[in-house]
């Protein structure tokens, strides 16, 4: 039995009975029931809430401010190229909200439903303002394009197909080798690439978000230079990763600035916001 030829059968048997469109990109995508926006939602902010409940969320200073000012200048500008590609209405269950939180780690994110957390730990990297709406717009991204939703899908699935392969094999003395590589097979074979292929597309929809909200999408690349430099080296191989390498990202995002310029010119941006660095 070719488990990746399984797994790719029971991901495309999921994609056909249940899906829905990627408003950036046109495609199919899955959404199983359970995924949707009702459900995702309310649970998002949720957890939300409890987040900041147990974490140091900073209020009042200049940092704080500009995570608010960047956040509300990408939820606008997503909402302009949504209005402008015919999905009017999109954003209507969304509830923005922007918070910074005192944590060294290296991280932002942005929760289904517009619930976005920067962690202090990002901002010497991102450098300047720039840099920084160059990640809360992958970080939004993520939730415009419903990864969220696509991940437990997916993850529902490779479930589901460990479940059909044990009682097709369930006499086979050989069962517990099958499981092992089943999942090895879905991780390396299927999910790792389902991940990566997100974060493509993030890096991609961030930085148009970016540079339609005013910012400069030639910094982008740069950032991730920055990123590098910081990771010193340490990360595993790109087939083994739930990203893409560094490299391919600093390749891909400078490829991507001048169609990220193109399309914010189309709504009037045709210079972008100086933003010096912290002090």
């Amino acid at each position: 039995m070719k488990l990746k030829t399984y797994f790719t059968g029971v991901l495309t048997l999921g994609l056909l009975l249940s899906c829905a469109t990627n408003p950036f990109t046109g495609k199919s995508t899955m959404a199983l029931p359970g995924t949707e926006n009702s459900t995702l939602f309310p649970a998002a902010f949720q957890q939300y809430n409890q987040f900041l409940s147990e974490n140091n969320v900073v209020k009042g200073t200049s940092q704080a401010e500009m995570v608010t000012r960047v956040g509300q200048r990408i939820a606008i500008a997503a909402e302009r190229y949504l209005n402008a590609n015919g999905y009017q209405g999109y954003l209507k269950d969304y509830a923005w909200e922007y918070n910074l939180v005192n944590d060294k780690t290296v991280n932002a994110w942005c929760m289904p439903g517009g619930k976005i957390v920067v962690y202090t730990g990002i901002l010497p990297i991102a450098q300047n303002e720039t840099g920084l709406a160059i990640i809360m717009g992958h970080e939004v991204a993520h939730a415009l394009a419903n990864h969220g939703q696509q991940r437990m899908s997916a993850s529902m699935l490779q479930q589901i197909g460990a479940v059909g392969l044990n009682v097709a094999l369930q006499n086979d003395k050989n069962i517990g080798l099958y499981n092992q590589a089943y999942g090895i097979t879905t991780s390396v074979g299927g999910m790792l690439p389902f991940s990566r292929s997100h974060e493509t597309e993030a890096d991609q929809i961030g930085i148009y978000l970016a540079a339609i909200a005013g910012y400069d999408p030639y910094e982008a690349s740069k950032l991730w230079e920055r990123m590098d430099a910081q990771s010193g080296g340490q990360a595993p191989p790109e087939f083994l990763s739930t990203h893409p390498s560094n490299q391919s990202r600093i390749d891909n995002l400078k490829a991507l600035a001048p169609k990220a310029a193109a399309e914010a010119k189309k709504f009037g941006v045709s210079t972008f916001r100086q933003t010096p660095n912290f002090k």
